[in-house]
């Protein structure tokens, strides 16, 4: 059983939840007294934190069928007023689990790796694209002020699936978005029961018996919500990751949906700055050269590496250099490759710079590197590009360049302003012109980012713990990057409660 008194930096969190809790209890808007708040597919807990946040309350309802994923949310917001359920989403009954307690903001993040583009061209399953039907048993079957569903764009494409030759399933282009506009109409206007997708709702929700036809007609007729919904991007309210998302509102209390405006932004349009890599990563981890490993990096990644460089750092007249203080945190001396020694950040600079053959290390560019697809990466002055669930494929690639000293500049045989894809040693490298001045390439090195990196990166407060259960054993890395693909980012979820909950100036009406 997990021991919250364990764990301070939560029970500080709770704290400033109790007190914002008893300032919003003085506002005539908010939650009312009796609500409840529920958060289907609550994975880690991302859309808890962005719940609890703008409401001030604990979610009263928690439920994802992972154990790994709600025990992590249980870690973080064990809190006495919160039902943990750790089932299948259709196994909960809504009547049953609410009490006869009128729901006030019901979240759903639906499965969405069988809508979303990554899947590319592969087979894909009926019943995980059917997920999002839970959200119309909900609203059925309870009272249901404010419903929000979050999930990839590609959800507005949902559509009935069809058998290719090889007997898979994959969606009917020709009738795409036909099932998300049912979805829709079934919450708003209606749906007449000889739409197709009318009897795939009806064999999700196990609507078979006589007793349901009041329901039945309920759904033809609709279930009055005003519905709106858009794409959003993390990178807009506070997140260091562009995380593209679609998220729908729907509410049936007569007040307008709220969408929040940017915060963050250009300059130019008066809005706080893009928070970027450069302010989630996490300097002192170190950094490994891409030469000498005993488990050669493969030729694709290199050549991801080799481009970044080119395009990042040798090509940009402003590319991104590592500040002074944290340009050294562990600095593999390069000048001698048969002893190689790790040199730690407490160490003066000069000293560290002075111990290395052929100079001292003036700059230490930095930029990301993306392993998978086709996008190579981006500078480390840009949010990071969206995390997924499937594993680590963001990374930093760190290079070192000692100023190059000689007499006559024509004598130096100057790259051109690219490396070749084909380096196998730090020998290729070469010379290169930076800001007018002179510098060799002196070695390339590779992490990928942790977790806790990639936690921040997705707008999670500093104190949320991920690295270990509730019976205090360690996560996995894979299970701890897994946790935070699949969640929500806090600060949009925040912000959008907050627009429709706490309506202000600042955000929009639909």
């Amino acid at each position: 059983m997990f021991n919250s008194s364990k764990f301070k930096a939560l029970k500080v969190r709770e704290k400033a939840l109790m007190e914002k809790a008893a300032s919003y209890q003085l506002s005539t808007f908010g939650l009312k007294p009796n609500e409840l708040s529920v958060d289907n597919f609550a994975g880690g807990g991302g859309a808890s934190v962005g719940i609890e946040d703008a409401t001030g309350r604990p979610v009263d309802i928690a439920i994802n069928h992972d154990p790994a994923a709600i025990d992590m949310h249980q870690v973080n917001h064990a809190h006495p007023l919160t039902k943990h359920y750790c089932e299948d989403v259709w196994e909960v009954d809504p009547i049953t689990a609410c009490k006869g307690r009128p729901v006030g903001l019901a979240w759903f993040s639906p499965d969405c790796k069988h809508f979303s583009k990554a899947k590319g061209g592969k087979p894909v399953d009926k019943n995980i694209r059917g997920l999002a039907w839970v959200a119309i048993r909900w609203a059925l079957l309870v009272p249901v002020r404010i419903l929000a569903l979050e999930n990839v764009e590609e959800f507005m494409s949902w559509g009935p699936l069809i058998e290719n030759e090889k007997g898979e399933l994959q969606p009917c282009k020709e009738r795409k978005g036909e099932t998300f506009d049912a979805f829709v109409k079934l919450l708003t206007t209606g749906l007449k029961p000889s739409h197709p997708a009318f009897k795939e709702m009806h064999k999700a929700l196990k609507l078979n018996t006589v007793y349901d036809i009041n329901l039945k007609m309920k759904l033809v007729k609709g279930l009055g919500y005003d519905l709106d919904y858009r794409v959003l991007h993390a990178s807009d309210y506070g997140a260091a990751t562009i995380r593209k998302r679609f998220f729908l509102v729907a509410r049936n209390d007569n007040q307008a949906i709220q969408w929040p405006e940017k915060t963050h932004g250009l300059k130019s349009q008066g809005l706080m700055p893009f928070k970027t890599g450069a302010d989630i990563i996490d300097w002192s981890v170190p950094v490994k050269s891409i030469f000498n490993r005993k488990k050669p990096l493969v030729e694709n990644t290199l050549k991801r590496i080799v481009k970044g460089i080119n395009k990042y750092v040798l090509q940009n007249d402003n590319p991104f250099f590592v500040p002074e203080q944290f340009a050294l945190p562990f600095i593999t001396e390069c000048a001698n490759a048969s002893s190689q020694r790790n040199m730690p950040i407490n160490e003066p600079l000069r000293t560290i710079c002075a111990q290395v053959k052929g100079g001292h290390f003036a700059l230490v560019t930095c930029h990301v590197v993306k392993l998978r697809g086709t996008n190579i990466g981006h500078g480390m002055d840009e949010p990071l590009h969206t995390i997924s669930a499937g594993g680590l494929h963001l990374g930093e690639v760190r290079a070192f360049f000692a100023k190059y000293n000689v007499q006559d500049e024509d004598t130096v045989n100057l790259k051109d302003g690219n490396l070749l894809d084909n380096i196998t040693s730090k020998e290729e490298l070469g010379i290169f012109k930076i800001n007018g001045e002179l510098y060799q390439l002196v070695d390339i090195c590779l992490r990928m980012f942790e977790p806790h990196e990639l936690f921040a990166a997705q707008g999670f407060p500093s104190d949320y713990i991920i690295a270990r259960n509730s019976l205090g054993k360690k996560n996995s890395k894979m299970s701890q990057v897994a946790r935070c693909g699949n969640s929500v980012s806090p600060v949009v979820a925040k912000a959008l409660i907050q627009a429709n909950l706490f309506p202000a100036p600042h955000t929009r009406a639909a």
